[in-house]
């Protein structure tokens, strides 16, 4: 072979290669960055198995969301603060979780702090991020999938 051509060739694959452990990289600080986001929050809402005190009043008297009890929607954003950034750290169920957490920024940008939508674009352009590209190599997603096809 010629040694030109084996060198170029290798060049391209190592380029390649860590092209792909930037893109993990990245997948995985998007997963991570929002679900620590959502953990957060999702702490302040209980106490142990139970719903903080001023957690339904919050619901009711500052994001006041159209359509949802108050008491129904702070029980609901509560389990899905815990569910989903759990899923999407890990890399279980990456898309469907990003998917989920997506929802829950587009409900707070549209109806509880419109004015945050810096912040709430950084953290939708990694749940999109995610969906386009699911959880990356550095994902339970990956394993499980390597595992089911045999790669």
């Amino acid at each position: 072979m010629n040694p030109t051509l084996l060198a170029a060739t290798l060049h391209r694959a190592t380029a390649l290669g860590a092209a792909m452990w930037v893109e993990d990289a990245l997948l995985l600080a998007s997963r991570l960055f929002p679900a620590a986001v959502f953990w957060m929050s999702g702490r302040t809402k209980v106490e142990g198995w139970s719903l903080a005190p001023g957690t339904v009043e919050l619901f009711r008297d500052e994001y006041a969301l159209p359509l949802l009890d108050p008491a129904l929607a702070a029980t609901l954003a509560a389990a899905a603060e815990h569910l989903f950034p759990v899923l999407l750290a890990l890399g279980l169920a990456s898309r469907p979780a990003a998917l989920a957490l997506l929802g829950m920024t587009l409900v707070i940008q549209f109806f509880v702090y419109s004015s945050a939508w810096p912040t709430h674009g950084v953290w939708a352009v990694c749940l999109l991020w995610v969906l386009a590209r699911g959880g990356g190599r550095i994902s339970l997603d990956r394993m499980l999938a390597r595992q089911a096809w045999g790669r």
